[in-house]
């Protein structure tokens, strides 16, 4: 009898469970917390035991609507991008932008695969790109489906090409820039051991999408019949709305480089880019309000599951059990054999980022305590930023407490149990690699701190 994959909201909502239930037996515990540059950081030798808070049945049902309030800009977020894809889309350009795509690659589909992952690769090396990537995974497993691969080739074009930029970074202002500020290191030093890490990491991801995708191929979807491409002056009006969506790529790189964009921000953008592209579409105003509400409306449950994702979380913390989780970690690193210590600091990140799903706030709440302690142990300073972005970066694109994840893969039409299939032997090469890499920064002492 084969085993039933439950819903993604079933999972869930059982991880919160089980949250809760793991708040009746670990004890409480707190640090406090202390400004450094603007950002909340905890002081490590602050720790000390509270009165236990388990998690109660009502907190099991409050967790859902708490994790949605403690991600409202991403769901906002998530329902505009939506909206504005659907107009898009109604426009044909997207057809029209896949069908040239498969028109010059459609013998080359390996090479597309590779130019695409590059850049969204170097998008999350420098940018930081992650909730980004959202409003280009429907297009991208179209692309797919017309070069003949599988829906989890689409979807990895975007996420695990970003996910290896982000986890091999050299620019991210939300892991490079924020660790090292809190470790105390030198801004964006190291860079030249950080580059071959981003090349390493990313040619390993590039490799195994190209295997998986080679593997899984099957007959190339046709396009849609000339009838579907759009309104009048399909050319035209095709490459007016194109024109829109660079633009509104443009913006997104010049706000978050210049103007410090946040979520809210992208929000507005993607309402812009809504507007100006049922205005070049001629889908005229009602239309290109009825397609917006069509796509938000699709995009309702990947929207919705963030806040669940974010559930297990707001379990914990509720019950002040995740600084006593650090706590018990970071002091069984402290009793390793110092030669060992850095697999010990790279295995409290990696299982701190299935809790923690924000990179900012493990920074915030790791490295405080884990950079003193490899002072003490001879471990660099630098070599534990890394550890920490490793672990971050990794599960990123895995664990299903990561919101934006799990919205990605409502908008591929993936569930996440397929997609682990798909990505945990990507995710043991990594996380080999990422050992390696580390274990070579330590032996070269790799400074400056």
């Amino acid at each position: 009898m084969r085993l039933r994959v439950p819903h993604t909201f079933v999972l869930l909502f059982g991880l919160v469970v089980l949250a809760a239930l793991l708040t009746q037996v670990v004890p409480a515990g707190r640090y406090e917390r202390v400004v450094l540059e603007g950002r909340k950081v905890v002081d490590p030798a602050s720790y000390v035991s509270i009165s236990p808070e388990p998690a109660g049945i009502a907190d099991v049902f409050l967790a859902y609507p708490r994790g949605l309030l403690a991600v409202a800009d991403l769901v906002l977020y998530i329902f505009i991008v939506g909206g504005a894809f659907g107009v898009v889309a109604a426009t044909g350009a997207v057809d029209a932008a896949i069908g040239a795509v498969v028109r010059w690659g459609g013998a080359r589909g390996p090479w597309v695969l590779v130019l695409l992952m590059v850049v969204f690769s170097i998008g999350g090396a420098t940018l930081g790109i992650a909730e980004e990537t959202l409003p280009f995974i429907p297009t991208l497993v179209l692309l797919a489906r017309r070069l003949g691969y599988d829906d989890v080739t689409g979807a990895s074009i975007a996420l695990v090409g970003a996910g290896a930029g982000f986890s091999g970074a050299f620019l991210n202002p939300f892991t490079v820039v924020v660790g090292q500020r809190i470790a105390e290191v030198p801004k964006y030093s190291g860079m030249g051991y950080r580059f071959v890490v981003w090349i390493v990491i990313t040619a390993i991801a590039i490799g195994y999408v190209l295997r998986w995708a080679s593997r899984h191929r099957r007959p190339p979807e046709p396009g849609p019949p000339p009838a579907a491409t759009g309104p009048a002056a399909p050319g035209l009006r095709h490459g007016a709305v194109l024109l829109v969506v660079l633009a509104s790529l443009a913006g997104m790189v010049v706000g978050g480089l210049w103007f410090d964009w946040g979520l809210l921000e992208l929000s507005g953008l993607f309402v812009a880019v809504a507007v100006a592209a049922g205005i070049a579409g001629g889908l005229g105003a009602d239309a290109t309000a009825v397609k917006f509400l069509e796509g938000a409306a699709a995009i309702a449950s990947g929207a919705l599951v963030v806040g669940l994702a974010r559930g297990v979380l707001v379990i914990f913390d509720g019950a002040h059990v995740t600084d006593t989780l650090l706590h018990a970690m970071a002091g069984a690193v402290r009793h390793l054999p110092a030669q060992v210590t850095i697999l010990g600091i790279y295995a409290v990140q990696v299982i701190l980022s299935y809790v923690v799903p924000s990179g900012s706030g493990q920074a915030a709440l790791s490295l405080p305590i884990l950079a003193p302690l490899s002072d003490l142990v001879g471990v660099t300073r630098q070599t534990t930023v890394l550890a920490y972005q490793f672990g971050d970066g990794f599960s990123n694109i895995f664990t299903p407490t990561s919101g934006y994840f799990m919205a990605a893969l409502d908008l591929a039409g993936i569930t996440w149990t397929r997609w682990a299939r798909f990505m945990a032997p990507l995710q043991v090469l990594w996380l080999a690699a990422g050992l390696v890499l580390l274990l070579i920064a330590h032996a070269m002492r790799w400074g400056p701190v």
